[in-house]
């Protein structure tokens, strides 16, 4: 008996479609995917990537998605060119992201959900960046995906990420309670937070600086004022010793003019 081996195919890693139609669907395809890295950068088996071609079935290239951000608990992290599932311990990526630009459509959208609903993904997202801002969630129930009611205050049974829909804006926050932020933004935040410290820094050095000004100021008066005691106390001794001269110069004169009137001479005559 002969053992069927599967030929070598080859698995394009790239569909030649863009990675994003604008900046704005880009910027959310950034923010759920950095921000996602940096949510799970300590857990070694979970990879998550952008725009990035998924094979469910070993020895088809036809049969292929590349969604705009995924997550998969299992795989190693690290560099691919595409993520052929059989070579990933069979697990297809669990938590699927969409981010619906001006060349999308629904019924497309509705494919994608479809195939990922076919071949294992858990949890299904649609973010419509455009204002107002709207967003959809699928949860796995059996063989299919059933769509989360209420996606205002929803979180991922996965992730751990939540969303908030409010006045036409929708915010993403983390389990942590930290609201994800696109890079660009977070980079300004950065910035503005470099600059506040670096202002802080100037406002201590300067502080520092009037401090030392005010130690060296005291410093110069204690100085002072121990050279004025030094002088009052020198002139209170000098003036002691100019009475205790005197007195003894009167003494001496009065003995001087005892001695006169004792040999008969009036020391007062002139």
């Amino acid at each position: 008996m002969t053992t069927r081996t599967i030929p070598d195919v080859f698995y394009p890693e790239s569909d030649g479609m863009p990675m994003a139609d604008n900046a704005l669907q880009f910027r959310w395809m950034s923010l759920l995917r950095w921000n996602a890295e940096a949510l799970l950068r300590h857990d070694r088996y979970v990879l998550i990537s952008a725009d990035h071609l998924i094979y469910p079935v070993r020895g088809n290239p036809l049969i292929r998605i590349a969604p705009d951000v995924y997550i998969a608990y299992g795989p190693e992290k690290g560099d691919r060119g595409s993520y052929r599932v059989w070579e990933e311990g069979n697990v297809f990526p669990q938590v699927i992201f969409e981010v619906y630009s001006p060349s999308n459509t629904h019924a497309e959208m509705q494919l994608k959900r479809e195939f990922c609903a076919l071949y294992g993904a858990e949890e299904f997202y649609i973010i419509y960046p455009e204002y107002p801002n709207d967003a959809e969630a699928w949860l796995r129930s059996g063989e299919n995906f059933v769509r989360v009611p209420e996606i205002n205050g929803f979180a991922s049974p996965r992730v751990g990420f939540r969303f908030v829909l409010e006045d036409g804006l929708l915010t993403v926050f983390g389990p942590d309670g930290r609201e994800w932020k696109s890079p660009d933004v977070a980079l300004c935040e950065l910035e503005d937070a470099e600059n506040d410290l670096e202002s802080e820094h100037e406002r201590a050095e300067k502080e520092r600086t009037r401090a030392e000004s005010e130690r060296e100021f005291a410093q110069y008066e204690r100085t002072r004022a121990e050279r004025e005691s030094k002088r009052a106390e020198s002139e209170s001794k000098r003036a002691e010793s100019e009475s205790k001269r005197a007195d003894s110069e009167s003494k001496r004169a009065e003995r001087m003019a005892e001695k006169l009137r004792q040999l008969g001479i009036d020391p007062n005559a002139d």
